[in-house]
């Protein structure tokens, strides 16, 4: 199970982390954090010497509610710092979060590797015809609205179902505009309760179905942090063990704030998984 980055292979049936990088004031986690470029290369640095094999960068909040950004504004925030990684880590494979083709097919000529899309090219027609005439691997999410609404539209009548009839059509038109590299993400807090995360990571395994590689994006979110009564800043340890049972349930890529407990979990669950 390989995606092709750039002309290297990277196989995922040995399960790799991406490194998350927020450039926007408002992230729920990290927001505003790294504003500077010497606090961007050290964090990068830090994450590509904790095991990360991709750096995520997003300059648009998918937080709940969410502030409108413009385009203009997010190429402003996220070319720089693609250029700025590039010339200090010329072989990182970048990944840019936007679920605008314009934003898509600059990053990718500034040199980011592969596309993380929170939309799966439903909120711009022209997303999944860039990515295929770009030729690199896709990352598309589960949400229903966008993040301004998504927590108002959690009904459903079989969630798994449901998910997994999502994908299957997604990924039919992604197929259609030739993107031959496709990574499925259930979406854990876009447009589903805390208990619908658990239902989703509890059967994660079911989405194995569709053949495609799958990311899991829990990293100190909402589900962690309100069951455990706490905050986000305090749920590293509840990311942790979720990470392990998502890894066990197949997910391939752990997308996260702490790459270096995360490839704590990758080791130990390589190690449990080969006796």
């Amino acid at each position: 199970m390989t995606i092709n980055c750039k002309g290297q292979l990277i196989d995922l049936t040995s399960p790799k982390v991406m490194g998350i990088l927020n450039i926007t004031p408002d992230s729920f986690y990290d927001g505003g954090k790294y504003r500077d470029e010497a606090q961007i290369i050290n964090q990068v640095e830090s994450m590509l010497n904790d095991g990360a094999t991709f750096i995520d960068i997003g300059g648009y909040s998918s937080r709940p509610g969410a502030d409108e950004v413009s385009e203009v504004e997010e190429l402003n925030r996220v070319i720089p710092v693609i250029e700025l990684i590039l010339k200090h880590f010329s072989g990182t494979l970048i990944s840019i979060d936007t679920f605008r083709s314009e934003v898509v097919r600059q990053s990718i000529e500034a040199g980011a590797a592969l596309v993380n899309d929170i939309s799966a090219g439903k909120h711009d027609h022209n997303m999944l015809a860039t990515v295929g005439k770009l030729g690199v691997p896709y990352i598309m999410m589960h949400m229903k609205g966008n993040p301004k609404t998504m927590q108002q539209q959690t009904d459903y009548k079989d969630l798994l179902k449901e998910v997994i009839s999502y994908f299957a059509e997604r990924i039919s038109a992604a197929h259609s505009e030739k993107i031959n590299d496709i990574i499925i993400d259930p979406g854990f807090g876009f447009a589903k309760t805390t208990e619908q995360n658990f239902e989703l990571l509890n059967h994660l395994e079911l989405l194995k179905m569709l053949d495609k590689p799958m990311l899991a994006g829990v990293s100190r979110k909402s589900m962690i942090y309100k069951t455990l009564n706490t905050t986000s800043e305090n749920a590293l340890n509840g990311t942790t063990a979720l990470h392990m049972v998502a890894l066990q349930k197949g997910a391939n890529i752990l997308r996260a704030h702490d790459v270096k407990e995360a490839m704590e979990c990758v080791t130990l669950f390589n190690q449990l998984t080969s006796n």
